[in-house]
């Protein structure tokens, strides 16, 4: 079975945020020392997350990706690896981490319970701007984490490299460089105003098409498209045949893709998102915990995903390119620490 909203999209992609705790504080993400923690009564168990994510699959998810806050900072993540593994029709199932807890025994442990795959975010190659872009990071233990991701086979292994205008856009060529002799997969991502906390302005977003000028020096390039059509990042691989070097561009701001979006997202403490630029959500924590069953729990999900119609992401766009301009705080949004991605 397979659903549809409103514009036509499936719901193929489950994001399950584990936690909206983490060691890092990144200037994208959560800068504010205030941010309150989610109680941890109100965080899902790992029985309650795979019972949703086996609701979301018997509605069409293929995908799950576990995110947060930071996934490895809850204890046992193996046991929800399992869990998740376990369900009929998981194609693919990930994690989006920043490395710096993921030791080789651990990446191993996950490997062995069904993980196929790891993001890593990696946005500075530089030691102290590593620290200052996520104010807590040592940039020595996400490196450790990725060869770690490597030796225990969770291939491929990604990095996510969000670009900020007069912040890393220098190095962008590293960058590239360190992906390419390292054997990774490299997703270069436009600085975007997810929520409010982080005080996002156009003028810092290095755009896709700033990246690729930046790369010409490695090229040309051909673009290759979205894997399926619908990934979040626009793909490209050198011109010349045999020449190493593709990477992606996640490109919200400039070029948006909420015409082929089919990400829901849930959220550690239960909460249905249908965008990462929302505003609102459906709680079904509340409803799990009330005693609904699970057909019930089915047909909440059905219904709030066959009315979305979000396209957040080409309404800021048009905004841009028009005569009234854009204001982010024009829209309450929820905080990328408790979306997870």
């Amino acid at each position: 079975m397979t659903i549809y909203d409103t514009r036509n999209r499936p719901l193929k992609d489950l994001r399950l945020s584990v936690t909206d705790r983490c060691n890092f504080r990144c200037s994208y993400c959560m800068p504010h020392d205030e941010y309150e923690w989610t109680p941890k009564n109100e965080i899902l168990s790992y029985e309650e997350m795979a019972r949703l994510a086996k609701i979301f699959v018997s509605l069409g998810v293929e995908r799950i990706r576990l995110t947060g806050g930071e996934p490895l900072v809850r204890q046992d993540l193996e046991e929800l690896v399992h869990m998740l593994r376990a369900i009929d029709t998981v194609q693919d199932l990930s994690l989006t981490t920043n490395g710096a807890l993921l030791t080789l025994e651990r990446a191993r442990r996950l490997k062995r319970a069904g993980l196929d795959r790891v993001n890593v975010s990696l946005d500075s190659l530089q030691p102290e701007r590593f620290s200052t872009m996520t104010r807590r990071g040592d940039l020595s233990a996400t490196l450790k984490g990725i060869e770690a991701a490597k030796s225990a086979g969770l291939d491929p292994v990604k990095i996510n490299a969000v670009i900020v205008r007069g912040v890393n856009e220098d190095e962008i060529d590293d960058l590239f460089e360190f992906a390419r002799r390292e054997g990774l997969q490299l997703r270069f991502i436009e600085y975007m105003d997810v929520g409010h906390a982080h005080g996002w302005s156009l003028e810092r977003t290095f755009t896709q098409r700033e990246i690729l000028q930046r790369l010409s020096a490695h090229g040309p390039f051909r673009k290759q498209g979205r894997v399926e059509g619908r990934a979040p990042a626009r793909n490209f691989m050198p011109t010349s045949e045999g020449e190493d070097g593709s990477f992606g561009v996640i490109a919200s701001v400039s070029d948006p893709f909420c015409a082929s979006c089919s990400r829901a997202r849930l959220t550690a403490d239960g909460k249905l998102v249908s965008c990462l630029f929302a505003h609102d959500s459906t709680d079904l924590r509340k409803l799990l915990r009330s005693g609904t069953d699970d057909d019930q729990l089915k047909a909440v999900i059905e219904k709030t995903w066959l009315r979305r119609s979000d396209r957040y992401s080409e309404e800021r766009l048009e905004a841009i390119l028009s005569d009234r301009g854009y204001n982010p705080g024009d829209r309450n949004k929820l905080e990328m620490i408790r979306l997870g991605g």
